[in-house]
């Protein structure tokens, strides 16, 4: 379900030869399905606290179909960005199952148990961006949605037969009308101001991922590279590793502490973005920022989910409101920016943009960790 996002990551400039826009044109694509994703989530994700979430999951599922249906048969332009801001509107399931798994296991196991989600996550973008590059470069980028649309339509046939109907209830389960549920959010953001702290360094890390992504796939079928789309999808293919890293590396920030995890990630992030400039004019060197980047970026992810999925039941839902909005703001916005700074200044202009996003992102980790409770628990025990 997530995956609809990325197939247009390696088939981005096949898109834009076909519809005749420019390298800024075909970024509001991403753009708009990220920012509409926001929306949808401030509005729709709430819902998640009050009503079963088997039964949301289903008809945002569904919404999902028609977006790629859409999608599959626009002939111009303007109706295929429509489709997929729909698509993006509709793109709630995912966002539910942290929140429905964090009430039915363990604390001591929600990092774990976050990082099997991510991985799930990150399995689906793989499959998408390598699958997207080779069938768009060999069978066309209409045949990408058709398959994609065929594979949503089961998954909305198939979610009310293995999701758990049951949902837990609490003295903190909000009442009222929706317009109230959603409004709730912000009385929230005060009683856990982090929340906003997380859900923007988790917005620059993404914004990251998709400049990077989205400029790839410009860079490297255009003439100063000479790839086809199917080239951008094999280099997609070294998240294949983050299928045993990331489980791995949930355990390892179960065992240090949010704050600190994402903290040494960031820094370890820092350090993959620096190499895209001097390694950038080689395929082969690239996958070594590409490689380090795909490891941790994940982590940033599951460590910020853990400062507040251990919170009460009844919060979760809402608070994963918060986060993702910021998350796909800072999606949307860097897919614009990332496109229309390559118009102008081409890949180093998207390094540089990237590593004025990634030193943003470690400064904001370094303060996350010295201001939180693991630091103030650690100077307590310290005296």
């Amino acid at each position: 379900m997530t995956a609809n996002a990325y197939y247009i990551h390696p088939i981005i400039a096949l898109v834009a030869k076909d519809f005749d826009v420019s390298p800024s044109g075909i970024g509001l694509v991403p753009a708009l399905n990220q920012i509409a994703l926001a929306l949808g989530i401030f509005l729709l994700l709430p819902l998640g606290d009050r009503i079963s979430n088997r039964k949301l999951a289903t008809i945002f599922a569904a919404g999902q179909f028609i977006g790629l249906i859409v999608m599959m048969l626009a002939n111009d332009f303007r109706v295929f960005l429509a489709g997929s801001t729909f698509l993006g509107f509709s793109t709630i399931t995912p966002y539910l199952l942290p929140a429905y798994a964090s009430k039915r296991v363990a604390p001591e196991r929600l990092g774990r148990v976050t990082a099997t989600l991510t991985t799930g996550v990150i399995a689906g973008i793989l499959v998408a961006r390598v699958g997207a590059g080779w069938i768009g470069e060999h069978l066309g980028w209409r045949t990408v949605y058709i398959i994609a649309a065929v594979v949503m339509g089961a998954i909305t046939l198939m979610l009310p037969r293995i999701m758990d109907e049951r949902e837990r209830t609490g003295a903190d389960r909000p009442v009222g009308n929706h317009f109230a549920l959603v409004m709730s959010v912000f009385p929230l953001i005060r009683q856990h101001p982090e929340i906003l702290l997380s859900g923007t360094i988790q917005g620059i890390s993404f914004g990251i991922f998709i400049a990077v992504w989205l400029s790839l796939g410009l860079y490297l079928p255009g003439p100063e590279m000479g790839y086809g789309t199917d080239t951008v999808g094999y280099l997609a293919g070294v998240s294949l590793i983050n299928l045993v890293t990331t489980p791995l590396l949930g355990g390892w920030a179960d065992r240090t502490g949010p704050r600190k995890a994402r903290l040494i990630i960031a820094a370890t992030h820092f350090c993959g973005v620096c190499l895209l400039g001097p390694l950038g004019h080689s395929l082969w060197l690239l996958l070594i920022p590409i490689l380090l980047m795909n490891v941790v970026g994940p982590l940033i992810d599951i460590s910020s989910r853990m400062t507040f999925l251990g919170l009460s039941p009844g919060v979760r839902t809402r608070l994963m409101t918060v986060y993702i909005v910021l998350m796909f703001v800072g999606g949307g916005l860097a897919s614009w920016a990332a496109t229309t700074v390559y118009e102008h200044a081409g890949w180093h202009g998207t390094v540089l943009l990237a590593l004025a996003m990634s030193g943003t992102l470690l400064t904001l980790s370094a303060l996350a960790f010295w201001f939180g409770p693991e630091r103030r628990r650690a100077g307590d025990a310290g005296n």
